[in-house]
């Protein structure tokens, strides 16, 4: 009988213990994966924030453009404030508006002459849009007999020409002709939210380009300064003084989102508002293009509805405003309104005060025809205006 030898290499694993070393390998790696994964999420993240911490360190030595560059990449945090700052800094100037001021200047035995003597007020506005154009409020240049630009680097530019202005937005545009000009870039203000972090930048009291921190408070604040017909305002708690008016309010990517215009009080308050970019940007293009703003024009004047009024005409609430006076041969007048009439919706948006109603009408296009809702004695009408260009001094 033949002998079969077996050698000690040649030794077989039972099937079953074969499946049990595979199932625990498996399960092995199924308890490790969530560390392994864990310790590969954390080493590369800690790896960027090395990146961004060393970013913001080398910050002090970045210029001005690379600033821009950097900003793209970074996240938002407080701590690329003053990476922003150093983006927007070159494209911010100083703004010098020379007015002649009338005082009384003793003669002598009680007597007393008026004199014409210069009033110097200071402001800030941003380059923005390339050419040497400035952005600044138009209540910062209004009667102004001099104007005279202060550039970042101490440049002083004494010839400015004036492109355009827009009183009831209160913008104005100027130019300049200067080598080596940093222009800013508009930023998208309807993706701001409240909360959303924001620096202004600017010159209070003279300080030039002085940099303060804050959040956007609220967005759409409308009635905030009486003489302005186009009222929709950014509201933030960066600190504005007198002498910021004009100069940007920057989002964390560098970019304006805004133009510091008003605050409440005569000091700051914590309480500040800036033209919105959506809004500053589309009348900035019209002002370097045609010098002015083409703006609808009703011939209506509007008065605002209390419950008194509202009472007389016979209404149910105090939505909508009258109509007291029609300019004859106005849109209105041509499209049948007639005064005592009640004006509740524009184009499908409610009216619920007159300034309400300029603002529906400045924003139409000349000639587009406007749908409007109204109540004339208890009864709601449809009717339809051709929208005229607001003439020159007419609101």
């Amino acid at each position: 009988m033949t002998q079969t030898s077996i050698h000690p290499y040649d030794v077989r694993m039972p099937r079953r213990s074969k499946t049990l070393v595979v199932v625990f390998a498996v399960l092995v790696i199924l308890i490790s994966l969530p560390y392994l994964t864990n310790q590969i999420w954390y080493a590369a993240e800690r790896g960027r924030e090395r990146a961004r911490i060393e970013a913001l360190r080398d910050a002090k030595e970045t210029q001005a453009e690379d600033a821009k560059e950097l900003l793209k990449d970074l996240p938002v945090n407080e701590g690329i404030i003053p990476l922003v700052a150093k983006s927007i800094d070159p494209s911010v100037v100083g703004i010098e508006a020379v007015r002649a001021q009338t005082v009384l200047v003793p003669i002598g035995m009680g007597a007393y002459q008026p004199r014409n003597v210069p009033s110097q007020g200071k402001a800030s506005g941003v380059l923005i849009g390339g050419s040497g154009y400035i952005v600044t409020n138009y209540h910062v240049i209004e009667g102004a007999k001099l104007i005279n630009v202060q550039l970042s680097d101490g440049r002083m530019i004494e010839e400015v020409e004036i492109v355009g202005v827009d009183p009831p937005s209160d913008l104005a545009v100027l130019k300049i002709y200067a080598p080596n000009l940093k222009s800013a870039e508009w930023g998208d203000s309807s993706e701001l939210e409240v909360g959303d972090p924001v620096i202004a930048v600017g010159n209070p009291f003279g300080l030039m380009r002085t940099v303060t921190s804050g959040i956007i408070s609220a967005k759409g604040r409308k009635k905030v300064i009486e003489r302005l017909d186009n009222q929709d305002f950014l509201q933030t708690d960066a600190a504005v003084n007198p002498g910021n008016s004009g100069g940007p309010l920057v989002d964390m990517k560098g970019q304006v989102v805004g133009i510091n215009t008003a605050i409440v009080g005569q000091t700051y308050r914590g309480i500040s508002f800036a033209i919105p970019s959506r809004i500053a940007k589309e009348i900035t293009e019209h002002l370097i293009k045609e010098g002015a703003v083409p703006r609808g024009w009703l011939g209506a004047e509007p008065y605002p509805l209390d419950v008194y009024l509202a009472e007389r005409l016979g209404l149910e609430s105090t939505d909508g405003v009258l109509i007291w006076r029609i300019v004859p041969g106005s849109p209105a007048d041509k499209a049948g309104i007639v005064p005592g009439d009640v004006i509740t919706r524009w184009n499908g948006q409610p009216i619920d005060t007159p300034h309400d109603l300029h603002l529906a009408v400045g924003q139409n296009e000349i000639g587009s025809i406007a749908k409007v809702t109204l109540i004339r004695r208890g009864q709601t009408r449809q009717i339809e205006v051709e929208i005229a260009k607001r003439p020159t001094g007419v609101r």
